[in-house]
């Protein structure tokens, strides 16, 4: 039986680092936001400190976008809790985001491999499964993350598979490899997003979302294509496109 995390109504809407076009990247007030626009879905990227705690954050350092430097793989959560993103916000645990609102789903790009085995953690402890979904650039990764999965858990499409998909290779096969590794959907750039490429990933079960799309002609044209799901930075740009569409389908919360 596959995971249950992509059974809302279609078009998907995801905040896009908990949507970053509002207030700053993956931050409990960005986070917030999206949830009561009524965001069913939120993006977000994983890494774990050095005593194992796992933090919704881009980057591997702190460098970029917090008042604080330093790798987080190598830093203790204490030191992690200290930092704040654009000076003011402080960096989201992960396991506080998913209990936060129990109605919302989690799209989680696993950007470092010490994060792995802490986020299999996390959701034994929170029992989310079937609310997030993993990604990564990494094949071997995703790999790594079944390896300790207690149960299927929504993975997005590899980028050999991506690759696999774009050369057109027998969709029955594809489908079957696909279904055995808990495979539902292909996260894909905007330059890749073509009917073509949708049709593919159809015939093999997948369903197609497109990142990073911020501008409205682009989230129209795709919407337009029969796209399954866009992630976005502005927020409420994108809800304001699928409402006067007749396309918005919110959160229901519980």
């Amino acid at each position: 039986m596959q995971p249950g995390y992509l059974d809302h109504p279609r078009p998907l809407a995801f905040a896009h680092r908990g949507g970053a076009g509002q207030f700053p990247e993956n931050s409990w007030k960005a986070f917030e936001h999206a949830v009561a626009l009524g965001y069913a879905y939120l993006e977000t990227d994983v890494h774990a400190t050095a005593d194992a705690a796992v933090v919704a954050f881009h980057d591997k350092t702190l460098d970029r976008v917090t008042d604080r430097t330093g790798r987080i793989a190598q830093l203790t959560a204490a030191q992690v809790a200290a930092a704040r993103i654009a000076g003011t916000e402080p960096i989201p645990v992960l396991a506080d985001l998913l209990m936060a609102w129990p109605d919302v789903r989690f799209n989680l790009d696993v950007k470092d491999e010490p994060a792995i085995g802490p986020l299999v953690g996390v959701l034994r402890r929170t029992n989310c499964w079937d609310r997030v979904c993993l990604t990564s650039f990494s094949g071997r990764r995703l790999a790594a993350a079944r390896r300790q999965l207690d149960r299927p858990v929504c993975t997005a499409a590899a980028p050999a598979d991506i690759g696999a998909l774009k050369a057109g290779l027998p969709a029955r096969a594809l489908a079957a490899r696909f279904t055995a590794l808990s495979v539902q959907c292909a996260q894909i750039p905007v330059r890749m997003a073509t009917s073509r490429f949708l049709d593919r990933a159809h015939a093999a079960g997948l369903q197609v979302h497109v990142w990073t799309v911020n501008e409205a002609a682009v989230m129209t044209s795709l919407l337009n294509l029969g796209i399954d799901g866009i992630m976005t930075d502005e927020t409420e740009l994108l809800r304001d496109i699928l409402l006067a569409r007749g396309q918005w389908q919110p959160r229901i919360s519980g």
